[in-house]
């Protein structure tokens, strides 16, 4: 397995400590240079599931030379670079904008949406659920229960572990992929401080009835965070293009918080990731202030502390250069084609997909292990992403499948797929979702395996080659 992890091993070596000799500059970036070109291939044909957002060369160059301003940059140094708040409160309002801030403040002159700058989807997600468990507490709740769908994203689960919140999962329709808000009031108790709702979900690119929660939300007096790290920066842009994408922010009362990534669909640059919440009085709740520290004084408003700021002014550059007209292109180009794909995939009866999804979708079938078909399609090149519970393969659309000619190739490698998989249905697939395909059936011991597993990949890929 550990070969793979470092295919350069053989052509370069490996340091196992600091460089006994120095390379030349021309020689370092030559060797970046031939490696990002021979790695970018593999997503360049749009046969790769998400990953690569713009897929657009030239606006790539343009977020790099802005990155480069700035790389060398601590964004807590606000003194001596203030253009990091300049550029931050306008990555913030923008993502306000988008997500219908202003509905608060028409509802209640008193409260104003407010945000803050995270590295990632994760961070967002971890500053939220520490944010709701201090408002919990300060309400008096000693052990803070979150309430969420089995389909919300595991840094929902990761945050529960680090900050000590109770899980309460509630089950979603296997048809719709939804969850149903008559289980999550049912699930409802004094010690609940959040409701978690995705727009959309990850593993199928579905939408949770989020204006049903919120009613929830607002009866029983607990947060409601909407997770849009996938979906916050491309559904509002379908709403306006006039597909069927229901309402899922702050227009809804109940929503108390939305995270949105702007390296995804805001076509910035790997990572930053914005969280919002619908006051300043939710917001405080994740910061860390110590006055007394002997170095001074210490605050931080999210987990991280140093972030390079080129990701903050690649960030801004992104929205700058595409503003409203080139987002609207771009979203109208994702969506034309997720839809002729999931045509595509209804023109085969032996397949099925699940909920009704836009952008990011998931399919399955009765008639085969649908892993054939992966099997099958990896063999022209596509990357999907496999799930479990029930096996199905997840395609998310972004930039690189809007080339022309990638619609069509998909249609045809699927319908060869399909046939492969129908004369390979008594086989068992040489392909697996991520922990093997255990699905349904995994049992406690199947689960201590799968995480031994796991942590072993994890271990070869910081620790090296043996």
């Amino acid at each position: 397995m550990a070969n793979p992890l470092f295919p350069y091993a053989e052509q370069w070596g490996i340091n196992h400590g600091i460089p006994a000799e120095p390379l030349s500059d021309e020689e370092i970036l030559t060797r970046l240079r031939e490696v990002g070109a021979l790695e970018d291939q593999r997503w360049e044909t749009g046969k790769c599931s998400g990953t690569m957002y713009s897929g657009d060369r030239e606006h790539y160059a343009v977020l790099n030379e802005a990155f480069s301003y700035f790389s060398h940059v601590n964004t807590l140094q606000r003194d001596i670079c203030p253009s990091m708040s300049h550029f931050e409160y306008e990555i913030i309002r923008a993502t306000a904008d988008l997500l219908h801030g202003e509905a608060v403040t028409e509802l209640d002159p008193n409260q104003k949406v407010c945000g803050v700058i995270g590295a990632g989807g994760t961070e967002s997600i971890l500053n939220a659920v520490l944010g709701y468990r201090d408002w919990a507490r300060s309400k008096g709740i000693a052990e803070p229960q979150m309430i969420l769908a089995d389909t919300a994203h595991p840094a929902f689960l990761k945050g529960a572990h680090l900050f000590c919140l109770e899980l309460v999962i509630v089950a979603t329709d296997p048809v719709t992929t939804l969850v149903d808000p008559a289980d999550v009031r049912a699930a409802i108790t004094d010690r609940t401080a959040v409701i978690v709702g995705s727009a959309g979900n990850y593993a199928y690119g579905t939408i949770d009835p989020i204006t049903e929660l919120s009613e929830i939300a607002v009866e029983h007096g607990v947060g409601l965070h909407v997770d849009g790290c996938l979906g916050g920066w491309i559904l509002p842009w379908g709403q306006r293009l006039g597909y069927d994408i229901p309402v899922f922010d702050f227009r809804l009362p109940g929503v108390t918080s939305i995270s949105a990534d702007t390296h995804k669909y805001g076509y910035g640059p790997k990572g930053l990731s914005v969280l919002l919440w619908r006051d300043p009085s939710y917001r405080r709740h994740h910061y860390y202030v110590e006055p007394e520290w002997n170095g001074g004084l210490y605050a931080s408003a999210a987990l991280l502390g140093s972030r390079s700021g080129g990701a903050v002014a690649g960030t801004w550059a992104a929205l700058r250069r595409l503003g409203e007209p080139g987002y609207l292109r771009k979203a109208q180009a994702v969506f034309e084609a997720a839809f002729a794909m999931q045509d595509a995939i209804r023109s085969h009866p032996e397949l099925t997909i699940l909920g009704n999804p836009t952008f990011c979708f998931a399919f399955r079938s009765d008639e085969f292990d649908i892993y054939h078909v992966n099997d099958h399609m990896k063999t022209n090149g596509w990357r999907f992403n496999g799930l479990q519970k029930p096996h199905a393969l997840h395609f998310c659309i972004t930039g690189p499948q809007t080339q022309p000619g990638v619609v069509e190739a998909f249609a045809a490698d699927l319908a060869e797929a399909v046939e492969y998989a129908k004369q390979h249905a008594n086989e068992a697939p040489h392909s697996g979702s991520m922990y093997g395909g255990a699905g349904a059936n995994m049992t406690n011991e199947d689960r201590r395996q799968a995480i031994a597993l796991i942590s072993g990949f994890m271990d070869m890929v910081t620790d090296g080659p043996p």
